[in-house]
């Protein structure tokens, strides 16, 4: 089947959160060309009313809290406060319904997987062609899930484990978050605790909701899990 034009494409209603047509959209890329390129391909097509651009999680957040939420984010997994399936977790956290696509010049079969049982719509690769671009996110603001051409499942059983672990990932907070990236970095509770300014007790507290939550029964198991999930791919 042929690919309609950008104007057939602009012309039809993308639905974003609650249904709702897409007209204001988060780009999150620390890259600008990325971020321009983006800007105008998917404004243009979509006539959108407003186009925003974030070059990490941090200004994401910050502009989401001055802001709103907008109808629909663009994710790239490697920015400067994170990278891997924690910048799709953090965001689910504060988008409602909207919807997020992960767009990366990576294509590893695992962290696809992981990525859209976090939570994600789709994942695009930088490397795709503007009018299939352009498809891939009216398919995706209309509510269906989206995966690269090559994109292979790993088997069965796999997919199901990596898509349940992510699933437990999402459930913790943003504090736990930060405290299990310093699990992963090696950082004792001490150091934890003075790195994020809270008491001990405190960290000690985290650490036994993060072990509940993602069913483990120490640190070690806890960093592990945290890997195989790609949750932080540095």
């Amino acid at each position: 089947m042929d690919l309609r034009s950008n104007r057939d494409v602009a012309s039809d209603v993308s639905r974003g959160a609650n249904g709702q047509a897409v007209q204001d959209v988060l780009i999150v890329d620390d890259h600008p060309l990325i971020c321009h390129a983006l800007s105008v391909t998917l404004g243009h097509a979509f006539g959108l009313r407003k186009v925003r651009t974030a070059t990490s999680i941090a200004t994401a957040l910050a502009n989401i809290a001055a802001e709103g939420a907008p109808d629909a984010v663009v994710l790239d997994l490697n920015l400067p406060d994170v990278s891997g399936v924690e910048g799709v977790i953090v965001l689910r956290q504060h988008l409602g319904d909207a919807p997020v696509t992960v767009i990366s010049a990576e294509l590893d079969p695992g962290r696809v997987t992981a990525v859209l049982a976090a939570g994600a719509r789709g994942y695009v690769t930088k490397s795709l062609a503007r009018s299939k671009m352009v498809e891939a996110f009216e398919r995706m603001w209309a509510g269906e899930l989206v995966t690269p051409e090559g994109y292979e499942q790993a088997g069965r059983s796999d997919a199901d484990e990596l898509a349940a672990l992510a699933r437990d990932f999402a459930t913790l907070t943003p504090q736990q978050m930060n405290i299990l990236r310093l699990i992963c970095q090696g950082r004792p509770n001490k150091l934890i605790s003075y790195e994020l300014s809270i008491a001990e007790a405190t960290v000690k507290t985290h650490i036994a909701a993060i072990m509940t939550k993602i069913n483990v029964r120490n640190r070690t198991q806890a960093a592990l899990l945290a890997s195989r999930a790609r949750i932080f791919m540095r």
